[in-house]
Order: C-alpha cells, then structure tokens, then sequence
C-alpha cells in the first residue's frame, strides 16, 4: 500500500512533510552537537589541555582544533566549568537526569519505560523543556518503582538527589559558567561515570 512507503512515481504533501521532517530533526540534532563539540574543545583548552590532545579525542585534525581555537580567541574567553557533580542550576540537573535514564536504559537492555524518550533525545526529537523534562522524570520513577530489582542501588540514591533539587530550584543571581547545552553534556557524562564506578 503506497500510504506505508513512497509512491516511487509521486509523493503526497504528508509523506513529503514526514520526510522533510525527519531531516530537519537530523540536522538540528547535528548542528547543535557541533555548537556543544565547539564549547567543549573550548572549555578542554580553559582547563590545560593540549591541542594534539583534544584533536586526537576528538577524532579531528589539529589543523581542525586550531582554527576551533583561533575562533574562540577572537570571542570572550570560555569560563572553567566546574566539573562537581552536585550542581543545582537547571541545566546541570537536566543532565544528571539525562545520565541517570540513559544508564537505566542501558542496564535494562533498552526495555526501559525512558527508553524511548533517552533516545529521542539524543536525536534532538526532543528538546529539554519543563515538559519533556517532567515526563522524563515520571518515567525514570516508574522504572525505578518496578523494575529496581535489576538496578544498582545508586540509581535511586542518584534520582532523589536529582529529583529534590529540580523540586527546590537553586537561587542564584548569575548564570553559572557555560552555555546550558554544554552544562547538560557535562553533567550527563559525569553522572554516568558516577553510576558505573558504583556511586
């Protein structure tokens, strides 16, 4: 039936809709990674990092990673984001609970109740809005809730924590070092090592 594929002789305006769509989610989910992957070499270089170092992380030339550098000199230099997990601003926590689903997702061979919405994420089919964010912590609780039996103790211990400080929100009268999108991407990556090595 042509309404389950493409018509290979012509295309209605919905399945052009559905697949221009899916583009467009692709390349926003990329441009924004390539934003993050700019602030990140940034903030490697604030904190003493060389760039053959970075370079060969990143899988780029260090031609590549200079000119990145070049770029961020003729800008305000790129604050130290402090890398402590316990941070109370938005951003930080929105990615400790990123993290924290994603680990679910993994251990629990992606049939978890978050799975779905770990992976929507990544593509940037989602965004991290109160509402997204909100539906991604009812199900991480009902991962937790049913399914705790096949989750280290640290996953709950983790989302009390995240979950009490999203409840009382920091009050802070300055924006903390980094843009939100990389703030989100650091705390993901440190409260997943947190997990795996056993905290």
């Amino acid at each position: 039936m042509y309404n389950r594929g493409v018509d290979p002789e012509t295309l209605t305006e919905e399945q052009a809709g559905r697949i221009l769509a899916g583009m467009n989610e692709v390349i926003r989910a990329g441009e924004e990674m390539r934003r993050v992957r700019a602030e990140m070499i940034e903030a490697l270089a604030a904190l003493g990092w060389t760039q053959d170092a970075i370079a060969r992380l990143a899988g780029m030339s260090q031609p590549a990673v200079s000119k990145q550098m070049v770029k961020a000199r003729r800008a305000e230099p790129a604050p130290v984001v402090p890398l402590v997990l316990d941070q109370r601003d938005g951003p930080w926590l929105d990615g400790r609970l990123w993290g924290l689903a994603e680990e679910i997702s993994e251990r629990l061979d992606d049939t978890a109740a978050c799975s779905r919405h770990v992976h929507a994420l990544a593509r940037g089919r989602r965004r991290f809005t109160p509402q997204d964010v909100d539906a991604l912590r009812r199900l991480v609780e009902e991962d937790l809730r049913l399914r705790s039996a096949a989750l280290p103790a640290g996953c709950r211990d983790a989302y009390d924590v995240i979950s009490r400080a999203l409840d009382v929100p920091a009050k802070s009268r300055s924006a903390p070092p980094g843009s939100p999108s990389l703030r989100r991407t650091l705390a993901r990556a440190l409260q997943r090592d947190r997990l795996r090595a056993g905290g």
